[in-house]
């Protein structure tokens, strides 16, 4: 499995520098970017910015999983659904990538992954479950994605796309970095989370970025952007929380650290549409 820290190349939906809405994020990004030495490609024939959710996924330098992009919250209309839905295979003929498709319900924003495991909500067995009972399914997964390990966390119902890379992210192959939020006993969720992980042999350190309980938008934190060359972080203007947020992952990803390749970038104008840094890049290893 390709994982966050082998990805050398970053595309960004065109969308991002041709709305106004998000193009003063794509000026600070590019901007940040240029400075590191990196030139972020663009995506034609999207729809909207959310790369990371219809992009396929690398497993190795020559294999893209191309699932079936149709989660529900792409059905039906409402004030906070995207109306508009990309089709992967269209984007990815304009940049000659052939992929392998599978018939499995996805979004890649519920795909975080490591060289050997992959962590998935479990709202992937409610999207196919008129195909797949569980254990089929996480066959499936284990063949498709060529993983030893494919963990699944319960779905955080506060979050309708039902991502896991709002949750979690790795630190290394046995280690990953949670948000602070889920770092409390309601309802039993902080256990439910944290059993499919000991059971799966995979320790774990809490992202707080508040010195008092975490609110739900310190979670924006968790989704950043990774390479092997560069780590950025979400910043959200709240200047406690965004410089505990940067010594944090400084703490937890010491080589990014000594080698001066961790930067912020103001997220303020993209949250606010449901996502950050992670949701609209697709990173991969050419």
């Amino acid at each position: 499995m390709i994982a966050d820290k082998d990805a050398n190349v970053i595309f960004f939906s065109e969308i991002l520098k041709t709305d106004s809405r998000f193009s003063e994020s794509c000026k600070q990004i590019s901007t940040i970017l240029n400075s590191f030495g990196v030139e972020p490609k663009f995506l034609s024939c999207t729809k909207d910015i959310w790369a990371r959710d219809f992009m396929p996924v690398q497993v190795s330098e020559t294999k893209f999983i191309e699932y079936r992009y149709d989660p529900d919250y792409l059905q039906g209309k409402g004030k906070d659904r995207r109306e508009k839905k990309t089709y992967p295979d269209i984007v990815c003929d304009t940049l000659n990538i052939k992929t392998f498709k599978t018939d499995i319900i996805l979004d890649g924003g519920n795909v975080v992954k490591s060289s050997n495991a992959i962590i998935l909500s479990d709202k992937i067995v409610e999207e196919n479950k008129r195909t797949y009972n569980r254990v089929e399914l996480l066959r499936k997964l284990h063949e498709l994605f060529e993983v030893e390990k494919v963990i699944l966390i319960p779905w955080d119902r506060e979050c309708e796309y039902g991502h896991s890379d709002g949750m979690l992210r790795f630190i290394d192959d046995d280690t990953v970095l949670i948000s602070g939020l889920y770092d409390t006993d309601v309802d039993d969720f902080k256990r439910q989370l944290l059993n499919p992980l000991e059971k799966s042999n995979i320790n774990w350190k809490w992202f707080k970025c508040s010195n008092s309980d975490e609110d739900e938008d310190n979670s924006v934190y968790i989704n950043f952007l990774q390479t092997k060359d560069l780590i950025l972080i979400p910043k959200l203007n709240k200047e406690k929380e965004d410089e505990k947020a940067f010594d944090q992952i400084r703490k937890y990803f010491p080589d990014y650290s000594f080698k001066g390749r961790i930067a912020q970038v103001d997220m303020t104008q993209i949250v606010k549409f449901g996502g950050a840094l992670n949701c609209i890049s697709w990173t991969i290893k050419a």
